[in-house]
C-alpha cells in the first residue's frame, strides 16, 4: 500500500514538472516572439514577412450568395487570426508580388472612408495599367443585410501617397488561435488562463519546496536519533562487559583466597 502511494506521488510529481517546464516554455517563446516582433500602429503583430491580426467584422463569412469553394480562403469568421505575406518594401520586389496575385485572393488593407480603417477582403478583379501598375477591385463575401458590402478600388501606383493602399495577401487563417488571442485579452480570461495559474504554479512549488525542507528535517532528526540510540546502545554493552569483567575478576580474587586459606590449615 505504501509502495502505491509512493508510486502515484512520484507520478504526481512528475506530472506537475512537466507543467512547470511547459509553461515556463511558453513564456520564454512568448518574450522572444514580442521581442523579436513589431506592432503596427492598430496593434497588430509582425515578425518575419508576415503579419497577424485579430477579423472583427463579418463581411468575409459564408454566405450562400457568394460561392468560394475554389479558392484557397472560403470563408473567415469573426475573431479568426489572419496570417498576412505583407507586401515587399522593395519597388521592384513589389510589382512582382503584384504581378501573381488573382481574382480570388484576400487582401488585408488600409481603406479611408471617414476614417481609415484596416479591412479584409476578397480580389473581385484586377485590371493592369500601362505604367505596370494595377487597380484592384476587393469585396466582402457576405452579402446579408447585416453585414458591410461596401466595394473598395485601390491604385498599386498611389501605394506612396494614397490612404488607402494593400497591407498584404491573406495567406492561412485559425478560429482557435484567433479565439484564444481575442479571450486572452479580456481581463477576465487574462486572470483566468494566466494569472491565476501562474499563482497556482507558485503556489505549488512553495509547498513542493516546504515539503523538501521538511522531509531533510526529519531525515536528518531520524538520523540523530539513530545516531543517540546506537551510542546509547553502546555505552550499555560497554558497561554489560565491565560489569562482566569486574565480576570475573571478583570470581577470580575469591578463587586466590580460597587456595591461600587452604594451604595455611595445612
Amino acid at each position: 500500500m505504501a509502495e502505491k502511494k509512493n508510486s502515484s506521488k512520484k507520478v504526481l510529481n512528475v506530472i506537475l514538472d512537466v507543467v512547470v517546464y511547459a509553461f515556463i516554455i511558453f513564456a520564454a517563446a512568448t518574450v522572444i516572439l514580442t521581442m523579436s516582433s513589431k506592432r503596427d500602429d492598430d496593434g497588430a503583430i509582425s515578425i518575419f514577412g508576415m503579419q497577424m491580426r485579430i477579423v472583427i467584422s463579418p463581411s468575409m463569412e459564408k454566405c450562400d450568395e457568394t460561392d468560394v469553394s475554389a479558392y484557397k480562403i472560403k470563408d473567415i469568421p469573426v475573431k479568426s487570426m489572419v496570417f498576412i505575406e505583407l507586401v515587399p518594401e522593395d519597388d521592384e520586389e513589389a510589382k512582382e508580388w503584384y504581378g501573381k496575385l488573382e481574382i480570388g485572393d484576400v487582401l488585408t488593407f488600409k481603406y479611408k472612408y471617414v476614417t481609415q480603417e484596416t479591412i479584409t477582403h476578397r480580389i473581385t478583379d484586377i485590371k493592369q495599367k500601362q505604367s505596370g501598375g494595377y487597380i484592384i477591385y476587393l469585396e466582402g463575401d457576405n452579402k446579408s443585410s447585416d453585414a458591410n458590402t461596401l466595394k473598395q478600388e485601390i491604385d498599386t501606383d498611389e501605394a506612396e501617397t494614397s490612404p488607402n493602399y494593400v497591407i498584404g495577401k491573406v495567406t492561412g487563417q485559425s478560429r482557435v488561435l484567433g479565439f484564444l488571442v481575442y479571450s486572452i485579452k479580456q481581463p477576465v480570461v487574462m486572470v483566468l488562463l494566466i494569472i491565476l495559474p501562474c499563482a497556482i504554479i507558485i503556489i505549488l512549488q512553495i509547498i513542493k519546496i516546504i515539503n523538501v525542507l521538511t522531509a531533510d528535517r526529519k531525515k536528518r532528526a531520524a538520523e540523530e536519533k539513530a545516531k543517540a540510540e546506537e551510542d546509547k546502545k553502546r555505552q550499555s554493552d560497554e558497561i554489560e562487559e565491565l560489569k562482566k569483567q569486574l565480576a570475573a575478576l571478583q570470581q577470580a580474587n575469591n578463587g586466590a583466597d580460597s587456595s591461600g586459606e587452604t594451604n595455611e590449615n595445612k
